[in-house]
């Protein structure tokens, strides 16, 4: 008998990065005891850690502070969850979502409802060169970069720099531009979730400095926030800074082209896998922001060519911290270096 083609569903030689949307939308439902078991395995070592660190604090400084750095795991891993919850996509219930974003939120320093806001911007127009300047890495293209004055080169330079990115942004994101609805000032929802957040963050830490002065604050507290903070910001950042990403200008752009084509499959050891709950696989997120990041696997070992789409490992990840402009000519990210190399 003669097999015939099923015509109900895209041929995967001829795909379009939209065909993906209603394929991917059989994996958006979550398991609301899955999701209560990731919280709770990321949660408890994190309180449990903090402790710990808190006790030894009385035997060394320095085993409390090893055991601070660990713990920046577990803190990434609440913020991904926290993620996860913006997107609704960890519980079926929005409210449930949100007032667990809301939490932990106060544990990440990241007022929940602006952050979601600004990251769904992101989302939203992610590779569009018109929508730049809100919930992304600023990028200049080379032509853009040329047309800058002398001291606003010197100024990017200085801003795309792995220090500023790497060192210096993390602390300033997370301790002082959270503070404020940047961007958003105008709205009284935004200022609310700021302001309630900052006043759960000093209560935690007023009780912190009560019960234990100054020490858990600078050998906890700080090393804890600020290693996750760090490693968060290099996830994001090579999670769509990488050469072969995805730029177009608003008439050429495409929601769908930008999320397949513009976000990395960022390869990690199945620890460190776990720890960053499968934000590497973002290609796949960025497709369809619904899936829990517990069934992003699933989707790379049902669909192989997702899984070979945009790979990159830790090794070849360290070079983008060298990329600095788009060229919009060979449509890819150049070093300062090579954009004066070509252009002048």
């Amino acid at each position: 008998m003669t097999k015939h083609p099923d015509l109900s569903q895209p041929d995967h030689d001829t795909m379009q990065a939209r065909d993906w949307v209603k394929i991917l939308s059989s994996y958006r439902e979550p398991n609301h005891l899955r999701s209560v078991f990731e919280t709770g395995v990321s949660l408890v070592p994190f309180i449990l850690l903090w402790a710990l660190a808190w006790w030894t604090l009385s035997i060394s400084y320095w085993l409390a502070f090893g055991i601070s750095v660990f713990n920046a795991l577990f803190l990434l891993r609440l913020f991904t969850i926290q993620h996860d919850c913006g997107h609704g996509a960890f519980f079926a219930n929005r409210h449930v979502s949100d007032w667990v974003g809301r939490v932990i939120g106060v544990l990440t320093l990241t007022p929940y409802d602006v952050w979601r806001r600004t990251h769904n911007a992101h989302h939203s127009g992610s590779g569009n060169l018109a929508r730049r300047g809100m919930g992304d890495i600023h990028t200049y293209t080379v032509n853009e970069f040329n047309a800058l004055s002398p001291l606003r080169r010197l100024q990017y330079r200085l801003y795309r720099h792995p220090f500023t990115l790497f060192g210096l942004a993390p602390g300033y994101l997370f301790l002082l531009q959270n503070r404020l609805p940047l961007g958003l000032m105008n709205s009284l929802r935004y200022w609310v979730s700021a302001i309630g957040t900052n006043i759960a963050i000093i209560a935690v830490l007023v009780a912190i400095w009560y019960f234990g002065g100054f020490a858990p604050i600078l050998l906890i507290f700080l090393p804890t926030t600020l290693l996750a903070a760090t490693a968060g910001m290099w996830l994001f950042y090579v999670q769509h800074q990488f050469e072969h990403t995805h730029w177009n200008h608003d008439q050429d752009w495409q929601l769908h082209d930008a999320a397949l084509h513009g976000s990395s499959h960022y390869v990690l050891p199945k620890i460190l896998q776990w720890f960053s709950a499968n934000i590497g696989i973002h290609h796949v997120h960025h497709l369809y922001s619904r899936i829990p990041f517990y069934r992003l696997t699933e989707v790379l070992r049902d669909h192989a060519e997702l899984d070979e789409s945009n790979r990159m490992t830790i090794r070849q990840s360290l070079g983008c911290a060298r990329l600095h402009l788009w060229d919009e000519n060979s449509k890819r990210l150049l070093s300062f270096a090579q954009a004066r190399k070509l252009y002048g």
